[in-house]
């Protein structure tokens, strides 16, 4: 493993992409693309400083690396629509616009070769709480906006959004372009599924306010639409009233069908009355090539037998659970949770619960990462793998790629995620694609490598998806990454040509979102 050095690794990786900017300076301030864009009244917000340009280069996977022409720094939303009908229009240079949000994806999905990449956090925090009769609470957002900032807003009111991300420090308009999900998705569905509104600037510079009811076909087209038809500014979504704190729970489990049985059952009661639903279902893979990601959740003293057990199985598989309470439920949630838990099929004495905060519980990825930035181990490669496993072939994924793969390459660190969604939380008119079935998996392999060996969990990648493929088991990528379109037309399945249809109405020459390489192969 190449990881004892990471943060010079890292460092050198930026200053080498800070070299090779410096070395083009003088033919970026002379880029016929650059001088054109001069022209316009956005002029002052346009930047190809080596450090803009570097930063625009790579992304959180620190995998791909494309240099773009320019980056656009707006002040308003107008500034991105002046920028995309010059595009679409007036330009006689040819090129591609991508918004960047926090750069948080892992295949430079945000980037744009030769571009123009609009840094969309330039836009600043804007959250507005509202109510009305019909919708009860919601908040308009901006779609610059970080997660962890509308929630700081909305808990000013009381309120909160109620579909979250397991990572807070993403950005609305990031989230809503793929789905948005975590372990709250089984109860109120993906982060698409609670949106109201939305601005959006077509890939022909128009802004359009669209719903279900208004401009319809762009509203359904934009969520989990990967960017590909319009840029979101703002959007507005659902509220429901704010808990105190979170019961914590982490059950362990040596068998994998007794795992899924109580991860289906519990997702199943989301319909039922409040008090006999949790309000978080997810799952977890334990080894101990990955324990770095799980161990610190456990006491000191917990963790010599539960090792143990790891040391007799292998294998362990966790369900962790959440149950939200306030002031009024105090009194009853501890009662309500154990009646929700009682006849679980995990391992004997190995439930382990804790009772933290609500935004604590929120935002407790946060606090692995600082740790990992402490560390030196955040900015290193992230060669992830996000699947969405149909529920009747998931005991077969178990054995092909859980005891069969990972144990026998032994190579995978970070966490893996193993959790269950159910399908009619999802809309099918939206761009995103799921499982045809009732219920489906999500599996996350959220690797971190070193710079030099990345390609070894690369090619575990890739052994994952051909024992997919020539099983049969019809998974479809979260967060996609292809590069063919005969690859995007497998992926889209029946949606491909309505998603085709949308992109010739709403890009038409194919502007936006170059990086996902589904009409644009650079």
């Amino acid at each position: 493993m190449a990881q004892n050095h990471p943060v010079v690794s890292h460092c050198m990786a930026i200053t080498l992409i800070l070299m090779s900017t410096l070395v083009c300076q003088s033919k970026l301030l002379n880029d016929p693309l650059y001088r054109e864009l001069l022209s316009l009244p956005i002029a002052s917000d346009l930047h190809i400083d080596p450090e803009s340009i570097a930063e625009a280069s790579v992304d959180f996977g620190l995998i791909v690396r494309k240099i773009p022409a320019v980056v656009l720094r707006p002040s308003h939303p107008e500034d991105i629509a002046v920028l995309v009908a010059f595009a679409n229009s007036k330009s006689s240079i040819p090129f591609t616009i991508s918004a960047r949000g926090c750069g948080h994806s892992v295949r430079g999905q945000a980037m744009a070769r030769d571009g123009v990449v609009v840094d969309m956090t330039s836009l600043g925090n804007k959250t507005a709480v509202s109510w009305s009769q019909s919708l009860g609470h919601y908040a308009d957002v901006g779609g610059q906006q970080l997660w962890i900032n509308v929630l700081e807003e909305t808990l000013k009111h009381g309120v909160t959004p109620v579909s979250w991300t397991d990572y807070l420090y993403l950005t609305v308009g990031g989230t809503l372009s793929n789905a948005g999900i975590s372990g709250e998705t089984f109860r109120y569905g993906p982060q698409i599924s609670n949106v109201y509104e939305m601005d959006v600037i077509t890939g022909t510079g128009h802004f359009f306010t669209c719903s279900p009811h208004k401009n319809p076909e762009l509203f359904y087209s934009v969520l989990g639409g990967l960017g590909q038809f319009g840029i979101i500014t703002r959007a507005r979504i659902a509220l429901g009233q704010a808990p105190k704190r979170a019961i914590w729970v982490r059950m362990l489990y040596s068998d994998f069908s007794a795992f899924t049985t109580d991860q289906e059952r519990l997702i199943s009661l989301h319909g039922r009355d409040q008090d006999e639903a949790l309000d978080y279902v997810e799952g977890q893979l334990f080894m101990r090539r990955n324990s770095d990601s799980w161990i610190s959740f456990f006491s000191l003293s917990d963790r010599p037998r539960l090792m143990s057990l790891l040391t007799e199985h292998e294998l362990l598989y966790c369900i962790e659970v959440a149950k939200f309470y306030d002031e009024r439920t105090r009194s009853t949630v501890d009662k309500d949770l154990k009646t929700i838990l009682k006849d679980l099929s995990h391992v004997p004495e190995f439930l382990f619960q804790k009772d933290v905060g609500y935004v604590d519980f929120l935002n407790r990825v946060r606090a692995e990462e600082l740790t990992l930035r402490e560390l030196g181990l955040w900015n290193v490669p992230h060669p992830w793998l996000n699947l969405f496993v149909p529920k009747s072939r998931i005991a077969d994924f178990n054995t092909g790629v859980f005891k069969n793969i990972v144990l026998r390459k032994n190579i995978t660190t970070g966490p893996v995620l193993i959790y269950p969604m159910n399908n009619d939380k999802w809309d099918d008119r939206m761009s995103a694609v799921i499982p045809d079935e009732d219920v489906f998996y999500t599996v996350g392999f959220l690797l971190s490598s070193g710079f030099k060996d990345w390609q070894e969990f690369d090619l575990q990648n890739k052994e994952v998806l051909l024992f997919c493929e020539d099983n049969g088991i019809k998974v479809k990528q979260y967060l996609p990454n292809y590069s063919t379109e005969r690859e995007w037309m497998q992926h889209f399945g029946p949606k491909w040509r309505a998603f085709q249809e949308s992109k010739a109405q709403f890009d038409p020459k194919m502007l936006l979102s170059p990086g996902q390489r589904i009409f644009n192969q650079n």
